[in-house]
This record gives C-alpha cells, structure tokens and sequence, in this order.
C-alpha cells in the first residue's frame, strides 16, 4: 500500500515537470494568441508550404499568424486571410512575400513595411504580392537550362576570349 502512494506522488511530479517544460516552450517560442488584433487579406499565385497557422513575420519577429487559405474564383488565386497583432500598425503600401526558412526549413509569409503615411485596417488588402518559389523548378530550370548562361552571352563570352593574346616569357 506504501509503495502505491509514492508511485502515485511521483507520477504528479513528473506531470508537474512536464507541464513546466511544456510552458517554458510555449513562451520561448512566442505562441502568444494574436487573436485580438485585426485581420487582412493577401492573392498569391502560389501558397505551396504555407498553412493556417504559419508564422506571418516582419523583420524577422512574429507579428501574426496566417488563418484561412481559400481559392478566390473571380481571379484563381489563393486568397490567404492573416491575423496581425493590434498593436503592429502595417503601413497600406506594404507587401507580402512568402520565404523559406531554410532549405529544408517550413516556409513563413514576410511582410516588407511600404512608404505610406495611411496603415491597414480591418479587412484591408495588401496589393504587392510574391508567391512561394519552388525549390523543384529553380533545380530543373538550373539543370536544364544549362547553368543559366543563354546561348548569346556565352558566344560573347567566347568571342572575347578568342581576342586575348597570352605571352609566355
């Protein structure tokens, strides 16, 4: 009967422990709820990578999160809805991009701050748009292209060496 209740005590401590890791995480790695701010939307060509939940980051610190992707089908884009902080004021000239975090890393929309003295409001919509670049199609265009070097300017490039002249001593 001894041995059940230690059992039970130390099993407590350990949850105690865990749940004490599990809160450090969530504050080191600023899951702070951005659901009290206000929302904007953004058209991309292409959001391959991003989902509902994916960081939304200006200068490099979280600023709010992406919530729903949809199909837009006046236009066949992907219309993404993200949730920004209220207190981050995001100038209305401002464009959204999204980038790799690596190069085997997730991928994050990142908001580059416009010019404008105007700043986005609820339900505005940032015009400036850069769709996700595809790791695939930058390799094939690479590889099939013949290492980004056209025809014409190779040629020249040859021309020139053809009029060098070396002298040996």
């Amino acid at each position: 009967m001894k041995r059940n209740v230690i059992e039970t005590i130390m099993g407590a401590v350990v949850l105690v422990i865990a749940a004490g890791f599990l809160y450090t995480t969530a504050k080191s790695r600023n899951m702070s709820s951005v659901s009290d701010g206000y929302t904007v939307s953004a058209l991309f060509d292409n959001v391959s990578g991003i989902t509902a939940g994916s960081d939304v980051r200006m200068g490099g610190v979280k600023v709010g999160t992406v919530g729903a992707i949809e199909l837009d089908t006046t236009s066949y884009r992907a219309k993404m809805a993200m949730t920004l902080q209220k207190d981050v004021p995001v100038p209305a000239d401002s464009s959204a991009s999204i980038i790799g975090d690596g190069l085997l890393g997730g991928k994050f929309v990142s908001l580059e701050a416009g010019g404008s003295e105007e700043f986005m409001s609820e339900g505005g919509v940032l015009e400036f748009t850069q769709s996700s670049v595809s790791l695939e199609q930058l390799i094939g265009k690479f590889v099939f292209s013949g290492g980004g070097v056209d025809d014409e300017k190779a040629s020249t490039a040859n021309d020139a060496d053809d009029d060098i002249e070396l002298s040996l001593p």
